[in-house]
């Protein structure tokens, strides 16, 4: 499969995840989008990786970032369950501050 192509499955997928964190309400919603950008960070880096078949960093940078993403997605839906738990919702237009 050409870089382009690759490429542009990379592209098309961080504009479908930043769609989905600028227009949706649901917390929920707004981390799936994060995610789905991150995953086509990776597919960047693995792409870039592949046509120099020495050097590995695209594929190690892209198992950090994995990595970083399973952390941030665990801590990430801690702070939502407990907003959740606090406001009774989890639609970000009627969170609009963090006080009791």
């Amino acid at each position: 499969m050409p870089l382009n192509t690759i490429l542009l499955l990379g592209a098309a997928l961080f504009c479908i995840g930043l769609a989905v964190v600028v227009t949706r309400k649901n917390a929920i919603a707004v981390l799936i989008g994060i995610e789905l950008m991150l995953n086509a960070a990776n597919l960047n880096l693995v792409a870039f990786s592949r046509f120099d078949a020495v050097e590995l960093q695209g594929q190690i940078f892209a198992l950090f970032v994995i990595t970083v993403a399973a952390a941030e997605a665990a801590v990430a839906l801690a702070i939502v369950i407990k907003v959740y738990q606090h406001f009774q919702t989890a639609n970000l237009d009627k969170i609009n501050e963090l006080k009791g």
